[in-house]
């Protein structure tokens, strides 16, 4: 039995789900629930197994209180634009990173700190850490 990989479109949709279920602190137990599904449905959805159809697509935007919008914004797309060249996908890790319950807590904590300096202060701590890291393992 041959394993079709998920559409681009299919796993970017579900990722925006992921990350605005995360957000607002629901579980896919709760979402499932509100969607009359079970949680693995919700899921494979977010993994992007399973297609989304439209009228499922309205209501996950209504109870994640979101414009439909909010779940293609940024993603991938093979349409041409005015040019004729098509879209660049948004780079992946922002989505990756923002779907984990990490990345999320350190954005809504970073995001607090009104101070630019402090914040900048920070960003350079995290590319020192990072570019160590890197050192560490060649």
């Amino acid at each position: 039995m041959s394993t079709k990989a998920p559409n681009p479109v299919d796993k970017y949709v579900g990722s925006r789900v992921r990350m605005r279920r995360i957000m607002l602190g629901m579980s896919q137990e709760k979402l499932g629930e509100a969607l009359g599904l079970t949680f693995q449905q919700v899921q494979k959805y977010e993994k992007g197994t399973n297609r989304v159809g439209a009228s499922r697509i309205q209501q996950i935007s209504e109870i994640l209180q979101i414009p439909v919008s909010f779940l293609f914004e940024g993603g991938p797309s093979g349409t041409a634009n005015a040019a004729g060249m098509t879209e660049g996908p948004s780079p992946s890790y922002v989505s990756d990173f923002l779907a984990t319950s990490e990345g999320l807590a350190l954005t809504r904590a970073f995001t607090r700190i009104g101070d630019a300096k402090l914040r900048r202060s920070i960003v350079e701590l995290v590319e020192q850490i990072a570019a160590h890291e890197t050192a560490d393992k060649r």
